[in-house]
């Protein structure tokens, strides 16, 4: 039998910092935080899918008089997107060893409150470099990120169960656009303006722009300091913002920085959301578990889910020319 004081300490610790673990998820990355905001981070209930609806057709319109026929000719007009549920861990464990050594309630808690923030920066970081991912790290098992959703080649692969490549299928295709010369001080603005007035649709706009250190670099080099408007909700939760028309411009480089130097993400986060599954948001699974072969203490962190997207059309992605 383990301490049974210190499996109190593991459990009411754990509990209480369930919320913290899933909010650094949001804090930790500019998209996940737009998400958050706008209420895009949504539970399922269950399942083997995470399903999206999708309306994509458009019915019948008849322009008329008097007694003119006004015909009627059924259309598919919704379908859905599904995809896969994922999950990851991140265990906080103890040694039989580190509990003889840390004698007295206190300690042990400086002790493995030190574990849970470790725990928590770890599930923040590794969640951050997913959502730029195509889902297929880990063999597989990883969320579908950015470059599976807002893909460089659109018109080919498979996205949530729909064929990017088949007829009848353009729908579900982002926008993306391979610079022919290198981005410049000269050309970003224009390359930009295109790609963001490519993605309106009436008042559907982008409202998020992410991209890395050198090109959100050269964008503000352009710019006059009257031009530098910021976004003070996402200045004051740590990231480095302006603005480009109505949306917000995201440096997401630096040190642990994720998003690819090459490209420029134009996002319009009404249609992306971050699923989890409702027992499974960065929440503790199962109670205790004593390792079988070795003296130590395991608690572990789980969360279920995916990236998912309701419009792929809406979405645009630039990428830059490399140097040859």
């Amino acid at each position: 039998m383990g301490n049974i004081n210190f499996d109190d300490v593991l459990t009411t610790t754990l509990t209480s910092r369930a919320g913290k673990l899933a909010d650094n998820m949001s804090t930790n990355n500019a998209l996940l935080n737009r998400l958050k905001s706008k209420g895009k981070i949504r539970p399922v209930s269950g399942g083997s899918k995470i399903v999206e609806e999708l309306e994509y057709g458009e019915g019948d319109m008849t322009w008329y008089s008097g007694y003119d026929t006004i015909s009627y000719t059924p259309k598919q007009l919704f379908t859905a997107a599904e995809y896969s549920l994922k999950l990851c861990a991140v265990p906080v464990a103890i040694s039989g060893e580190d509990l003889l050594k840390n004698a007295g309630k206190e300690q042990v808690l400086d002790l493995f409150e030190k574990r849970v923030e470790n725990a928590i920066k770890t599930m923040g970081n590794k969640m951050s470099a997913a959502v730029y991912g195509d889902g297929t790290g880990s063999s597989g098992k990883e969320i579908g990120g950015l470059a599976l959703l807002v893909a460089d080649s659109p018109s080919t692969g498979v996205v949530g169960g729909i064929d990017r490549a088949a007829t009848g299928n353009e729908f579900w295709r982002n926008k993306s656009t391979q610079m022919s010369e290198a981005l410049s001080a000269d050309n970003i603005h224009s390359a930009m303006d295109k790609m963001y007035m490519s993605l309106c649709r009436g008042t559907d706009k982008p409202d998020l722009i992410v991209c890395g250190n050198n090109i959100y670099g050269m964008y503000e080099s352009t710019l006059l300091p009257q031009q530098r408007y910021a976004d003070n909700k996402l200045a004051e939760a740590g990231f480095t913002t302006i603005r480009f028309k109505g949306a917000d411009l995201i440096c997401d480089g630096g040190q642990g920085g994720n998003c690819p130097e090459d490209k420029i993400y134009f996002l319009n986060t009404d249609y992306i959301y971050l699923r989890h599954h409702k027992d499974r948001n960065m929440k503790v699974i199962g109670g205790e578990r004593m390792a079988v072969n070795q003296d130590a203490l395991y608690k572990i962190i789980g969360w279920a889910g995916n990236m998912t997207m309701s419009n792929a059309a809406l979405q645009g992605v630039l990428i830059n020319k490399t140097a040859e």
